[in-house]
C-alpha cells in the first residue's frame, strides 16, 4: 500500500471547535480583547493548531462570521486615490459585495443580527475592525472623532443593505448600483472627512 504524502486533512470536529470558542470570545470580549491563546484554551488545543487552521486573528475572525470577502483585500482599493472620493468608493465597494452572490452570507448575518444580540456583537464587532477602523485610521482626521465617525458611516451603509436587500423598499432595491453611490457616497464623504458639528 503507497504511503499519503503532503498534510494531512484537518479534523473537521477540531476546527468547528476553534470557531464555536472564537465566535463567543469575540461576541463577548470583541476583536481587540479576544486573543488566539485565550480561544485555543477554550478549544482545548494548542494556540498553533489555531494559526495552523487560520493563520492570523483576522483570518480566524472572519472564518468565524462565515463572511465571503476579506475586508484586508477590498480597503486598499477603497483607499487608493486618497481621501478625495473615498466615501463613494467605499459604497461602490460595499455595494459590489453585498450585491454579489458573495453577500447573500452577510445578508443572512444581517437578518440574524436584528433578533439576535449575540449576531449583532459579531456584526458591530466586524463592521468596526475590519472595516471602519481599517478606512478611519488611514484619514487625516481627530482621532477623538474617529467612534462618531466610525458609526455614522455604519448608519449609512447597513441602512442601505437593510433596506436594498432584507426590507426591499424601492426603488432602492432594484436602483442601479452607480445611482446610489452617486446619492449615498457624498454623505458617507461627509461623515468621514467633513467638519462635525460642534
Amino acid at each position: 500500500m503507497a504511503r499519503r504524502t503532503g498534510r494531512r486533512p484537518g479534523n473537521p470536529d477540531t476546527r468547528e471547535s476553534i470557531l464555536d470558542a472564537a465566535r463567543t470570545a469575540f461576541a463577548q470580549r470583541g476583536f481587540q480583547a479576544a486573543s488566539i491563546r485565550a480561544i485555543a484554551s477554550v478549544a482545548g488545543v494548542d494556540p498553533a493548531l489555531v494559526h495552523h487552521y487560520f493563520g492570523t486573528k483576522d483570518q480566524l475572525f472572519l472564518a468565524a462570521m462565515n463572511f465571503p470577502v476579506d475586508p484586508g483585500e477590498v480597503v486598499p482599493k477603497v483607499l487608493a486615490g486618497g481621501q478625495d472620493g473615498v466615501g463613494e468608493r467605499l459604497v461602490r465597494a460595499f455595494l459590489g459585495v453585498w450585491d454579489s452572490p458573495a453577500g447573500t452570507a452577510g445578508i443572512a448575518l444581517l437578518r440574524s443580527a436584528v433578533s439576535n444580540e449575540w449576531t449583532a456583537r459579531l456584526l458591530r464587532e466586524f463592521i468596526t475592525t475590519q472595516v471602519l477602523r481599517r478606512v478611519l485610521d488611514q484619514l487625516d482626521v481627530d482621532l477623538g472623532e474617529l467612534p462618531l465617525r466610525g458609526s455614522l458611516v455604519a448608519t449609512q451603509l447597513i441602512g442601505l443593505a437593510m433596506m436594498r436587500h432584507v426590507i426591499r423598499l424601492e426603488p432602492v432595491a432594484s436602483a442601479d448600483p452607480e445611482t446610489l453611490v452617486a446619492m449615498v457616497g457624498p454623505t458617507v464623504q461627509r461623515y468621514l472627512t467633513g467638519p462635525l458639528p460642534t
